[in-house]
């Protein structure tokens, strides 16, 4: 079935593209969730996936099993694209000259949905990561992707998946471990969060 999909998506034909966005959209969505944070951007990387994989049908193997991992990588890319134009758009409006700071109660809100210990925790682990271990780790934790499809969605050797992965667990264990509790003693350790593994995940 994938094998007859491709081929019918390389020709162009806009019903069996139907078919793979009602397969794959939630799971681009969120494979772009986890890499952003953002439920809003997360949906933007989807459009914007979908419309790279149409542009870019021509290139897809007509042998072959699931898309998932073409769509993943592709979805890898429009986040890293979407991150970087984001990070110019904030340095243009950073030189733009400040008007009188005005309350924004949208970031208020925002923390009381996000105020939770566990999840500031795994926030602060995660952007300790380098950008090539955090994709990797939503690729092969989050999406459940093998370390073979994980290559294929990164366009990098297994090896490479393999390390980067372990970087990855190795700087979570040492980063996912919660603040001291009011009142502990300096240096005790015995509360640390057990790291995301893939069989805990």
């Amino acid at each position: 079935m994938d094998t007859n999909l491709r081929r019918r998506i390389r020709a162009g034909d806009h019903n069996a593209f139907g078919d793979l966005f009602d397969a794959y959209a939630r799971s681009v969505y969120n494979h772009a969730y986890r890499l952003t944070g953002d439920w809003t951007t997360a949906e933007d990387v989807v459009s914007l996936t979908f419309l790279d994989a149409w542009r870019l049908r021509a290139k897809l193997d007509e042998e072959g099993g699931s898309l998932r991992p073409w769509l993943l990588g592709i979805a890898t890319n429009v986040t890293r694209n979407t991150r970087r134009a984001a990070r110019r758009h904030a340095a243009a409006i950073a030189r733009l000259p400040r008007d009188e700071a005005v309350r924004d109660f949208a970031d208020e809100v925002s923390g009381r949905l996000d105020d939770t210990a566990r999840l500031a925790l795994v926030r602060t682990a995660l952007e300790k990561l380098r950008r090539p271990e955090r994709e990797v780790l939503a690729l092969c934790v989050w999406s459940g992707l093998d370390y073979a499809a994980a290559a294929e969605a990164l366009g990098v050797p297994i090896g490479t998946v393999r390390s980067r992965l372990s970087r990855a667990r190795a700087k979570l264990a040492k980063h996912m471990e919660p603040p001291q509790a009011h009142g502990q003693m300096k240096g005790d350790r015995t509360t640390a969060v057990r790291p995301i593994t893939e069989g805990n995940r």
